[in-house]
């Protein structure tokens, strides 16, 4: 009864309302749940992976192309195919059986990439990392998130989102450890691992009750899909974050390549992926704090240009600090990109809307996020230089955040202005 009543006391502090919880899940559950599946599928089965590119560079003699090429190819062929598939289903059925199914393939892909020894089984294990990510990552998350968190929203979106920065913090300075001790084979086979037992087991116990989703979203119509689509504003998001959103998938998958040219060791370039990650906690908490206080479209704005002034910084000369000037304000900017898109389309097409409405606007950025690298791969191998390709990212985010201008202003409560 004791442990209850401080259960319920938590729940209260963060949506400022009280809830008979007993024997359905609270929100500090949810918040729990969704923080665990996006630290496990987002930040190490996602971000986790490039930390091993340059060994399968080496050691099957892939170009940098080819490497990231799998999770080009993967998000190609598996979003469009099953972006939408799951955002209905999930605005049907909820998240829970989703983000079960996530973890599995999630877990499975990173323990078959860790033999993957010819192209064929590469971009098998890559298209279960991409289904991994759709069933299990972002879009359920922020479904579950939005439908438990009205006033609040922004910031257990913040909360939930710091997942993918401490996740992504840990698996490359876990990863270099495992590498050093056992071979990188085995480093990213015990990572998989890792996903299903970090993301599996708190989801299964997800109590998808109607009657303790936000009044809100009980009183809202359902939105038809092609209500959506003749909306202006539907095609200014996607394509103003799939800008940024590709931007940020270049420069990730190819900073450790990056940081390898000019000679940092694995343990020193684990730790600057570690630290932008890191940055991305204060970029997390700090937005969805913003994003509760002021127009969710200046808040966008703002991470745009931070991932926009962080690129200038790998295209100058060396000067003491420069990495590291460039991971925090790289950090900063990557921290709120994923969690404020979720909450400015649950603003313009409300929360029944959201898992078919994210399903396809993720479906366009997962491409651009991970076609994006293989271009800036594509560059590299022809010049030997990442010049060009950092020059176009650093333009296309700037287009981005001029697209997202036109986008109508969001009050502090979440309403479309």
């Amino acid at each position: 009864m004791k442990s209850n009543f401080k259960l319920n006391q938590i729940d209260s502090l963060v949506q400022g309302r009280t809830y008979n919880i007993t024997g359905r899940s609270s929100q500090t559950y949810i918040l729990i749940t969704a923080f665990l599946a996006l630290f496990a599928i987002v930040g190490f089965a996602s971000y986790g992976v490039a930390f091993y590119y340059d060994f399968m560079t080496k050691e099957y003699g892939w170009s940098r192309t080819i490497v990231t090429s799998g999770n080009a190819l993967s998000k190609v062929l598996v979003g469009p195919l099953f972006g939408f598939f799951a955002g209905y289903l999930i605005d049907r059925y909820g998240p829970r059986k989703m983000m079960l199914s996530g973890a599995f393939m999630a877990s499975i892909a990173l323990i078959g990439l860790s033999f993957s020894k010819t192209l064929s089984f590469f971009y098998t294990f890559y298209i279960f990392n991409a289904l991994g990510y759709v069933f299990g990552g972002p879009l359920p998350c922020q479904v579950l998130v939005s439908r438990w968190f009205d006033n609040n929203r922004g910031k257990a979106m913040g909360i939930a989102y710091l997942g993918i920065g401490v996740g992504g913090a840990i698996a490359p300075l876990l990863a270099a450890q495992l590498e050093k001790g056992f071979g990188w084979h085995f480093s990213l086979m015990s990572i998989g691992i890792l996903v299903l037992l970090i993301a599996f087991p708190l989801t299964f116990f997800i109590k998808d009750s109607s009657e303790f989703r936000i009044e809100k979203s009980k009183k809202e119509t359902f939105v038809p899909i092609k209500m959506i689509l003749r909306n202006p504003n539907f095609y200014l998001l996607a394509i103003g974050s799939m800008l940024s959103i590709g931007t940020v998938g270049g420069i990730g998958q190819h900073l450790k390549y990056y940081l390898r040219d000019i000679s940092f060791t694995q343990v020193e370039a684990s730790h600057v992926m570690s630290f932008i990650l890191l940055s991305s906690l204060a970029g997390r908490v700090l937005m969805g704090f913003l994003a509760d206080i002021i127009n969710r479209k200046y808040v966008m704005l703002m991470l745009f240009l931070f991932v926009a002034a962080s690129i200038p910084l790998l295209l100058i000369s060396d000067f003491p600090g420069r990495i590291y000037f460039f991971a925090i304000l790289f950090g900063i900017g990557i921290g709120g990109n994923y969690m404020i898109i979720p909450l400015i389309s649950a603003d313009l097409f409300g929360v029944k809307a959201l898992g078919r409405t994210m399903g396809i606007i993720l479906v366009v950025d997962g491409i651009a996020e991970s076609v994006f690298p293989m271009l800036v791969g594509s560059f590299y191998d022809t010049t030997r230089s990442y010049a060009n390709g950092f020059y176009i990212l650093f333009c296309a985010t700037l287009l981005g955040a001029l697209i997202i201008t036109f986008l109508p202003n969001t009050n502090k409560t979440g309403k479309a202005a």
